[in-house]
């Protein structure tokens, strides 16, 4: 019998792949980019065939045989195992460990019958490839000139589409993905948004623009079934549109012949467990491999990709009107907190505003990046705060469940009846969240229809987009929400935003702060006034409370200036040397003691020495404890790309051969430092 040798990567740490004969005649070897079911040590595992061989170096006595080829399924483009191998290469971390997890688990079980049961189905589902557009609204000249750019392109193009809030954005990658289906027989569209609980509108918009085109949906609250099958779709060439979240970047789509990348900016696209990859710029390398046009939109582009349009790297396309005719961008000012002292968190202005708004019939929003009732809860007698006990952070207090709960170990515990310390029954609540802003509105609006949506009012499947629902139909008089209400929605009957206690970003460590605090102002001001003003109707406003009116940032918002505040905070990264005008990588380090945390990253630091290459010292993490595990950080810097990749392997050899106890982890272009 003649053998080949599978050389197989697996879902490990080790950085080798590992190679199994496999008996087969000449001609018939498996092929590269099949999955193949071995044994690897005392389990069994599904790993990804990268190549065909005729020999080996392991001896014959210790050389396993694969189990199983999965032949029913085709076999992963080479592409795509490029795409997975750069993305390893970069990020640091073993082919195995990228491209395993990039596929449905369902495809990585033991036995075929998830697999057997979808490919049934999906041979069952009539071809859909009638790509003829419905309903296409007339563009304005500056959505035309775009969507005919994006359209036209030939080869890699990368495209920044810098448009405000309301331009129509959507409808310009709708038209430009209806020229580029008609061009492209068989062509598929890679469609990535931020957030889940933006697909179910896009999701919508596109069944209804192209009817006749199949349309996969990829994110993480798919069930594992739901996900199989759509990723087979893709895979297959069936799915003709794909639409998801970052996991998304990692399908596999054989005629990919464009990618849209929305809200281009949110820290979302980039993977904060695992292998800590950005979808975005995964996305742009996956673009420039096949040779094909890339759209990066955003009403405040990241400053990396501002960075690359004014330098030529990208083409900027703008839209600098909204698309509804009549419809403008709203008012913005400012309510300084010290003059108008808010009660209850709300200023006078801002509550006369609400008032105004619900005698109308108009909707309004109240945006407070903070859930729960209240950050904290103390006793005036001793000075007693709800500490977690398991992290350096706060327990906070949600009322309507009875609970204090940690945001980042998620332990729970009951509201104390009395102060732990002094005894004292008289603890207060300390601070804001939209629990508490929801309580104070009920009382003041008793017939108003309010509605509270983030993540604890969203926890079952489904409630996020019908909680968005009813907003659409009209039914909610005032929303208050979370980050998850400041982008990517068209409400169409809201006027007011009221923006509640900014501040605190003005002042973080994090030198990103300020360009994620313009940002989410900006995403958030822009829900207000997307639709027509109609006679008699309100000027919509953004009312920012805050108790710096005078600070440049504020000033940015209320003119509508990105260009001027990106330009500043790229002379500010410049001359500071940070990102986009450095390259960095963090080493993070997890130990029972603080102190052997940093014992470790200490000699991290000594272990190697490089040109051009900056290691700065082992710090503390700004939170420090984290369920019971303290953390450490070391930033390594470079102002050359290659240098730092070229440290990073060589440096990662010696990590990985010294003995210790502590978990570490690498980021490459860490976005939290």
């Amino acid at each position: 019998m003649a053998y080949c040798i599978l050389h197989i990567a697996l879902d490990t740490p080790l950085t080798s792949c590992f190679d199994y004969r496999w008996p087969c005649a000449p001609g018939e070897e498996p092929l590269v980019g099949q999955l193949a079911l071995v044994s690897f040590g005392r389990r069994e595992v599904v790993g990804l065939i990268v190549a065909i061989k005729h020999d080996t170096e392991v001896p014959a006595d210790k050389l396993k045989d694969a189990l199983a080829v999965r032949s029913q399924l085709s076999a992963l483009s080479p592409q795509w195992i490029a795409l997975a191998a750069f993305a390893a290469d970069y990020y640091q971390r073993p082919l195995g460990e990228v491209a395993l997890p990039g596929l449905p688990k369902n495809l990585r079980v033991l036995t075929t019958v998830a697999l057997d049961r979808a490919l049934k189905k999906l041979g069952k589902t009539a071809p859909a490839h009638d790509h003829t557009p419905f309903d296409m609204p007339v563009l304005n000249g500056a959505q035309r000139q775009a969507a005919d750019a994006i359209g036209g392109a030939r080869g890699y193009t990368p495209l920044l589409l810098y448009g405000v809030t309301g331009s129509g954005k959507t409808e310009v990658y709708l038209q430009a993905c209806a020229q580029v289906l008609a061009r492209e027989e068989g062509g598929q569209i890679l469609i990535l948004v931020p957030e889940i609980n933006l697909t179910p509108q896009l999701e919508g918009n596109i069944r209804a623009r192209f009817p006749g085109v199949m349309l996969a949906t990829l994110h993480s609250s798919l069930s594992e079934g739901e996900r199989m099958l759509h990723w087979l779709a893709a895979h297959q060439g069936q799915a003709r549109i794909v639409l998801g979240t970052r996991l998304a970047i990692l399908a596999s789509l054989p005629q990919l012949k464009l990618i849209v990348i929305d809200e281009e900016h949110d820290p979302s696209y980039k993977q904060q467990e695992g292998l800590r990859y950005s979808a975005r710029d995964l996305a742009v390398w996956r673009a420039r491999q096949l040779k094909i046009p890339i759209v990066l939109g955003s009403a405040t582009p990241s400053l990396e990709s501002w960075h690359h349009a004014g330098s030529g790297r990208y083409r900027k396309l703008e839209l600098r009107e909204r698309a509804v005719k009549d419809a403008v961008l709203p008012r913005v000012k400012l309510l300084d907190m010290e003059r108008d002292k808010p009660v209850d968190g709300i200023t006078s202005h801002l509550m006369a505003a609400l008032r105004q708004r619900l005698e109308r019939g108009e909707q309004s929003l109240l945006f407070l990046n903070r859930r729960g009732y209240a950050p904290v809860i103390c006793c005036e007698s001793c000075g007693w705060i709800s500490n977690c006990t398991r992290c350096t952070s706060f327990m906070v207090l949600h009322k309507p469940e009875h609970r204090l709960r940690c945001h980042h170990c998620s332990l729970e515990l009951r509201i104390p009846r009395h102060c732990p310390t002094c005894g004292n029954v008289d603890l207060q609540p300390l601070g804001r969240g939209t629990q508490r802003v929801e309580e104070g509105l009920q009382q003041v609006f008793p017939q108003a229809r309010i509605l509270r949506i983030d993540a604890d009012s969203t926890r079952l499947k489904g409630s996020a987009q019908a909680a968005f629902d009813t907003v659409h139909r009209g039914e909610v008089d005032i929303l208050i929400g979370t980050q998850m209400v400041a982008k990517g929605h068209d409400f169409k009957k809201l006027t007011l935003v009221g923006i509640l206690n900014p501040d605190t970003a003005l002042f973080s460590q994090d030198y990103r702060a300020s360009e994620r605090l313009f940002a989410q102002l900006m995403q958030v001001a822009g829900r207000a006034g997307r639709a027509a003003r109609s006679e008699g109707g309100s000027v919509s406003e953004v009312l920012i409370q805050t108790r710096y009116a005078s600070h440049p940032l504020y000033t940015a918002v209320v003119n509508h200036d990105y260009d001027r505040f990106a330009s500043d905070l790229l002379e500010e990264r410049r001359q500071a040397a940070l990102p986009p005008y450095l390259y960095q990588a963090l080493l993070r380090a997890e130990a029972p003691e603080l102190e052997t945390a940093i014992g470790f990253l200490e000699n991290a630091r000594d272990a190697l020495a490089f040109d051009g290459i900056t290691l700065n010292d082992p710090i503390p993490m700004t939170m420090t404890r984290v369920h019971n595990v303290d953390r450490a950080q070391l930033l390594v810097e470079s102002p050359s790309r290659p240098a730092l990749q070229g440290f990073l392997k060589e440096w990662l050899a010696l990590l990985r051969a010294m003995k210790s106890r502590v978990k570490w982890s690498l980021e490459v272009d860490p976005l939290d430092i």
